[in-house]
């Protein structure tokens, strides 16, 4: 039996981590060099909430019940709800722990406020509304961080600003913090599970990565912030060094994390596509654009709308179904189909295709609770983000509708396993998210539940033949990871 540690890095590349800066990240390279990594896909929607929900609990975004940050309520026009923890119903890995009398530490795994019960202590993830709220487990956790180690901080205010230099130093200060807050955790709270999430890799990513990648249409040579992110990941691996230092033998160190990162290259206005082909018909255009609210719409002549985000999600108007819904039920499959082969066919302006690419949730997830979207929309294969508001110029944009961002989410993440007792080394794949979970409890002794998604990764460890390594290699060689 072993403790498991567990630092999640939020959006951190695997192509930044194992390949452009794996020498300038000495903490870890080791880790990647004395154990298993290798890139791990993440699920659909590629975004924190549901992706590290999914880790923790091995199940998929169907099974929770939950496919982004907001989800409807019902089946009207206007009433969403954000993802909280009171809409995880399935166990999660410290849930499971704390059955077996093990003890954990969880610090901004999202989404874990309001915080819920368990055998040890829980922070809750950033989002939470403020720090006066009740965002740790047991209360008077709170307190005592305030005493000990100083103002807690949930997440960056606003990373989606021109004011560079102001949003940088808020993201070492989230650092600073977080790392400072483990490290007390670490010393003084019993533990054989720990885990944090640190989310100003996510943040510093969208705020500057038009500066460090020459293939961004909006990238400027010699810009003062063309180091930031480089920067920042080589101090997020210089706070791990004192993490990894207080840790023994019997501990396995698992890095991951919930996705990508790649360059953004424009906006898809989804609403006004749907405007333009004649599925979304709205009262009014407005003079400019706006947010597209429930009453700008002529529902008795709409067949579908959509949300923006970094993934676009579309609902159709259904007959007995929505309020005033249209679509006569016999003909929903028809209309989906029909609005997923004219998405995947959508071109740049110069009418080359941007490779879209459509899901429809009942045939990506084992099962589908609650409301998911009727089709999950990867503009460009997430090269493009969706823009949900309307009376757009045009349906291209190179401004983002909700602030200046420079990336997108990439489908797949980082992970690497670190265990000083095993020999087992090299890089795997075939990785998801979902196979955390069982790796951890297996990792701890524990029989993962039989309804638990993913297996151990050390299974696939022994995957490859060496003529197969060999082929890998020369395959991620010419992709430039080595």
């Amino acid at each position: 039996m072993k403790k498991v540690f567990i630092i999640g890095l939020d959006c951190a590349a695997p192509e930044l981590v194992f390949g452009r800066w794996r020498e300038d990240l000495p903490n870890l390279r080791n880790l990647i060099e004395g154990g298993l990594w290798g890139d791990i896909e993440s699920t659909i929607p590629a975004i924190t909430v549901p992706a590290w929900m999914s880790m923790m609990t091995g199940k998929d975004p169907g099974q929770l019940g939950f496919y982004g940050f907001r989800n409807r309520k019902n089946y009207s026009y206007d009433e969403m709800s954000f993802a909280t923890s009171l809409m995880v119903r399935e166990r999660t890995v410290w849930d499971i722990l704390t059955e077996r009398g093990k003890s954990s530490v969880i610090v901004g795994v999202p989404p874990s406020y309001p915080p819920k019960p368990l055998n040890g202590c829980l922070i809750g993830c950033f989002l939470a509304p403020s720090t006066e709220a009740d965002f740790t487990y047991p209360k008077s956790l709170k307190e005592e961080l305030e005493e000990e180690v100083g103002p807690y901080i949930l997440d960056v205010p606003n990373f989606r600003t021109d004011d560079k230099e102001n949003l940088l130093r808020q993201i070492y200060d989230l650092m600073e913090v977080r790392f400072r807050t483990v490290r007390y955790l670490m010393e003084h709270k019993p533990w054989d599970f720990l885990m944090f999430v640190e989310m100003g890799v996510d943040r510093i990513h969208h705020g500057f990565w038009e500066f460090m990648d020459e293939g961004h249409p909006k990238y400027v040579p010699d810009s003062p912030y063309e180091d930031a992110i480089h920067d920042y990941y080589r101090a997020v691996d210089a706070q791990m060094g004192p993490l990894l230092e207080r840790l023994d033998d019997d501990t396995a160190v698992i890095v991951v994390s919930d996705h990508g990162a790649k360059k953004m290259d424009g906006g898809i206005c989804f609403n006004d596509w749907l405007i333009e082909e004649g599925y979304l018909t709205l009262r009014e255009t407005p003079p400019a654009p706006a947010r597209l609210t429930p009453d700008m719409v002529d529902w008795s002549r709409t067949i579908a709308w959509g949300s923006g985000g970094y993934y676009g999600r579309l609902f159709l108007n259904v007959r007995g179904r929505e309020p005033q819904g249209v679509v006569a039920p016999e003909e929903y499959e028809r209309v989906r189909n029909e609005l997923a082969e004219k998405l995947e066919a959508l071109t740049d302006e110069s009418g080359r295709n941007i490779g879209t690419k459509v899901f429809k949730p009942q045939r990506i997830y084992r099962e589908v609770r609650n409301i998911p979207p009727d089709l999950i929309v990867y503009f460009g294969d997430l090269d493009w983000r969706s823009i949900g508001t309307v009376g757009n110029p045009m349906i291209w944009t190179y401004e983002n509708d909700t602030g200046p961002d420079g990336a997108n989410h990439a489908q797949s993440g980082i992970f690497v396993l670190y265990d000083p007792s095993s020999r087992d080394s090299g890089r795997v794949e075939g990785l998801h998210v979902m196979d955390i979970a069982p790796t951890v409890l297996e990792l701890m002794g524990i029989e993962p539940p039989k309804d638990m998604s993913g297996r151990d990764v050390r299974d696939a460890a022994s995957a490859y033949t060496p003529e197969e390594e060999e082929e890998i290699d020369r395959r991620l060689e010419a992709l430039g990871y080595l």
